[in-house]
């Protein structure tokens, strides 16, 4: 796959303008990005800079190109590949679309209803994935809580594993619709599910909450399972909407 060409950390600010505008740094972020993108600066198939040097060359935050990559991802713009990096899709006559999606993106209101809505989900999920779930699928599960425990002071690592837990459920679970539904609500609310795990008494309580949900998936016990994971979408969902600007209070997920 071909990286960015032409050296874009140095142009890139340049071609796509000053981002600190009115509304969300990130959604500002994001919008100068995809019309960027669809401006043809970058070819379909290019592999973005990692999010430490857009950051430094956009001069923003890493929490502000996070969260506006994941809602790229979410519109299909780019496509997030473990270990290689972000990549552009489609060139910009397919990316022209995507600009007249550009909608719930990023809001506050918006994230606490997508919190809400995780929290049916994710307990839908766990309930099919108990009745479903293998002995090898079990232990891939038990070694992401066993990364969230090795890792409570490296919060990225601790999310990353956090999130991987419950993208092998929604998968496990065996319906597409709904993993497909579950990823794209996660990769847009990652950022705020960061934000609600800054402290270690929070990450050690998600600890414990994820454990009860495994404990109930090794019993193979759909309600036990059903019950842990609203349970924990409940705290979680409490903990995510305090981090928001509002400090909000709907249940849902982190």
């Amino acid at each position: 796959m071909p990286a960015f060409s032409k050296d874009p950390i140095t142009g890139l600010p340049e071609a796509i303008g000053d981002v600190h505008t009115g509304g969300s740094l990130a959604a500002g972020v994001a919008q100068a990005l995809l019309a960027h993108f669809t401006q043809g600066g970058v070819s379909a198939g290019e592999r973005l800079p990692p999010e430490r040097a857009l950051a430094s060359a956009l001069g923003v935050g890493r929490s502000a190109v996070r969260e506006a990559l994941a809602a790229l991802e979410l519109l299909g713009v780019v496509v997030v590949k473990p270990g290689s990096g972000t990549y552009l899709r489609g060139d910009a006559s397919e990316l022209l679309p995507k600009t007249l999606s550009w909608g719930l993106m990023l809001g506050e209101p918006q994230t606490q209803e997508l919190i809400e809505v995780r929290h049916g989900l994710e307990t839908y999920a766990v309930r099919l994935a108990a009745s479903r779930v293998g002995d090898e699928e079990l232990a891939r599960l038990g070694g992401y809580v066993d990364t969230m425990r090795a890792s409570v002071d490296d919060l990225e690592r601790f999310v990353e594993a956090d999130m991987m837990f419950h993208m092998d459920i929604g998968h496990i679970a065996g319906n597409e619709v709904l993993h497909h539904l579950l990823q794209s609500i996660r990769s847009l609310i990652r950022v705020w599910v960061e934000r609600g795990l800054r402290d270690r008494p929070h990450a050690e309580l998600s600890i414990q909450e994820h454990s009860r949900v495994l404990e109930a998936l090794r019993a193979r016990d759909p309600q036990a399972a059903a019950e842990a994971m609203a349970a924990h979408m409940t705290t979680a969902g409490l903990r995510l909407s305090s981090s928001l600007p509002s400090g909000g209070a709907r249940a849902g997920d982190a």
